[in-house]
């Protein structure tokens, strides 16, 4: 099977995966205030970031080639690593700016599914991008697409005036 394939195929789990955590989430009642929802959503995300400095701050003290900031070789395990940690910051970003509305419109169920399932794919686009660059298709489109989700969520109950913002 061509790499094509194999992406198409993670999207298309990882869309599957969007729409199961979005439907998860909405059955989820947390009788939380908003911010301590959206602190233990933002939590595990951060753990994984957290962790992936961690491995290019270790690959970097006991690699000689790397200690003093150079680049990384091109394809090699700490490029691989260091692609992952960018990405994952920017979809961070991309939680950050709309996980928060998300929560207030849509419940803090669905924002602690999202923080939990973006921890658990990000992960796993992690290891299918050391494996086999096509293998991280599932593990980038599980971790973006619920954002996008959740966002095109919160637009549709905005427009039809499933939710009224309170002016």
């Amino acid at each position: 099977m061509g790499k094509r394939p194999v992406i198409l195929a993670g999207m298309a789990l990882g869309l599957l995966w969007g729409l199961g955590l979005m439907w998860l989430g909405s059955r989820v009642f947390l009788p939380l205030p908003p911010p301590m929802v959206l602190a233990m959503a933002a939590f595990p995300g951060g753990v994984v970031a957290l962790l992936m400095v961690a491995r290019l701050a270790q690959r970097r003290f006991f690699d000689d080639a790397i200690i003093d900031g150079q680049p990384f070789a091109p394809g090699s395990p700490a490029a691989i690593d260091q692609s992952v940690l960018t990405n994952t910051v920017e979809q961070l970003v991309l939680a950050a700016a709309i996980w928060p509305f998300a929560g207030y419109v849509l419940g803090g169920g669905v924002v602690l599914m999202l923080g939990l399932g973006f921890a658990v794919t990000r992960v796993l686009f992690w290891i299918g991008y050391h494996l086999s660059p096509p293998l991280r298709g599932f593990g980038f489109a599980a971790s973006f697409y619920p954002t996008v989700l959740a966002a095109l969520w919160v637009l549709w109950r905005l427009v039809t005036g499933a939710f009224a913002l309170p002016f």
